[in-house]
């Protein structure tokens, strides 16, 4: 075994122990809050809960079953399907297919050309 292999692998128990004790520590302090606010509801908008469901999803179902969450691991990741299914639902955007609509005022004004103006090529062509 080379002396930098050793060295790495030193390193990464270090980093790897840190992030533990991190975690942990997060741990606590979650277990505190939910204690403090008891079975109140906690009100989340549409950006905290899109925070939480990326990184929610990235962790997996059995990983936040294990963690000591707020949130179930079940709403975390329907969170994560619903704003995602909206992000590209394109539903309220809907274009309209073929050629618009004429306007009304246009409409209103046919029969009025074609009463005063019956000898114009352009109604002639038309029919009317």
């Amino acid at each position: 075994m080379q002396p930098w292999y050793l060295f790495l692998l030193t390193m990464v128990g270090c980093m790897t122990r840190e992030q533990q004790l991190a975690i942990e520590y997060l741990q606590t302090e979650n277990n505190i809050l939910r204690d403090k606010i008891g079975n109140k509801r906690v009100l989340l908008d549409d950006n905290e809960r899109r925070r939480l469901a990326v990184k929610g999803k990235q962790l997996g179902r059995k990983l936040l079953s294990e963690l000591e969450a707020i949130f179930t691991p079940d709403t975390i990741l329907r969170w994560h399907r619903e704003l995602i299914a909206r992000k590209w639902d394109y539903s309220s955007k809907k274009k309209r297919v073929g050629r618009p609509r004429i306007r009304q005022e246009i409409v209103e004004q046919i029969p009025y050309r074609k009463k005063t103006q019956p000898n114009s090529k352009h109604c002639k062509s038309r029919g009317l």
